[in-house]
Formats: structure tokens, C-alpha cells, sequence
């Protein structure tokens, strides 16, 4: 694991935030597209594998937001984060995802993906994880949200998607 994702504490346990494309990836049907394929299969192999070595996060957000859609499906997303600690949407969170969206540096329609990202900064996550790279996990985007959060006397988490986090199981495994 990079030194950059060791947490404050100097574990590599790590706090982190579970955003509602993780659990989707998790229970989805097979995609018949490649890219998308590949995405749930590590998501499923990260899940299965390295979940436990960490303390896993969501929000109300991302419960609102997986909790839509088919009802069967639905209920699996649902149950596979019913014992992630819930954090509270407290006002720094709420301030800090309204000056993410009024910086311009994400568009209004974006505003769960604000939140998300606000939250997991002001409980002090050390990773968010995600694979929104419109958004969220978007290289141009976080280096802005960095600095803002910073301006406001917060620290971005790391964002990354469940490929980066497997580490060196998927980097043995491919050898």
C-alpha cells in the first residue's frame, strides 16, 4: 500500500467512506460491457477481500441514493451496509459541499457527489472510495477540492476506486 494511504495513525487500517457505486458494482448483474465487467469484478474481489481490514463508512446519502431503483436489487445494496457506521450530515459538511459547488469546480448537479466528498472530509476519512470518476475520483476535479478544503482548514481524503485499494493481492495475482 502507498505511503500516502497509511492513516494518521500509522496503521494501514484505513476509515473509509463507502460512496453508493461501491455497493451498485457489488450486487450488479454481469455487464455486458468489458470496462464495465472488469469494474464489478473488483469491486466484488476487493469487498470480499480487503473490506474487513479497514472501518467502513456511508452516509444517509448513499442510502438514499441505493435504496432507489428495483426493489430486489434494491434490498442487497441495502444489505450490504447495514453494519457500516452512518455519518452524521452535521453543518461543516453541509458548508463545506456548498462551497465545493459555489467554487464551480463541480456543477450544481453534482450536489450528492459534493456531499459525499464533504462528508468523508470533515469526519476526517482517510479514503474515500468510488468509481464516479465524473465527479468524484477525477484527477482535475480533486486537485481543485484539495485546495478548497484546505482553504476552509480541511484535509481531502484520498479518493480512490477498489482497483487501487486491492493492493498487492491484484498485483500478485497478475503476475
Amino acid at each position: 500500500m502507498p505511503d500516502a494511504l497509511i492513516n494518521r495513525l500509522g496503521s494501514s487500517a484505513m476509515r473509509i467512506y463507502i460512496e453508493s457505486t461501491i455497493p451498485s458494482y457489488v450486487v450488479a448483474r454481469p455487464a455486458r460491457d468489458l470496462l464495465q465487467a472488469a469494474r464489478q469484478q473488483l469491486t466484488r474481489d476487493w469487498w470480499e477481500l480487503k473490506r474487513n481490514q479497514h472501518e467502513l463508512f456511508t452516509s444517509q446519502i448513499v442510502l438514499d441514493e441505493i435504496a432507489a431503483g428495483e426493489a430486489e436489487m434494491a434490498q442487497q445494496r441495502l444489505n450490504l451496509m447495514v453494519e457500516l457506521t452512518v455519518l452524521d450530515l452535521i453543518d461543516a459538511a453541509e458548508e463545506l459541499g456548498d462551497c465545493f459547488l459555489q467554487s464551480g469546480v463541480m456543477p450544481a448537479k453534482a450536489d450528492a457527489d459534493a456531499a459525499h466528498i464533504a462528508l468523508a472530509t470533515v469526519h476526517r476519512m482517510d479514503i474515500l472510495v468510488t468509481w464516479n470518476c465524473r465527479h468524484i475520483a477525477n484527477a482535475t476535479i480533486v486537485g481543485q477540492l484539495r485546495r478548497l478544503a484546505l482553504s476552509e482548514g480541511f484535509t481531502l481524503p484520498e479518493i480512490a476506486t477498489p482497483e487501487e485499494l486491492l493492493g498487492d493481492w491484484h498485483d500478485e495475482d497478475n503476475e
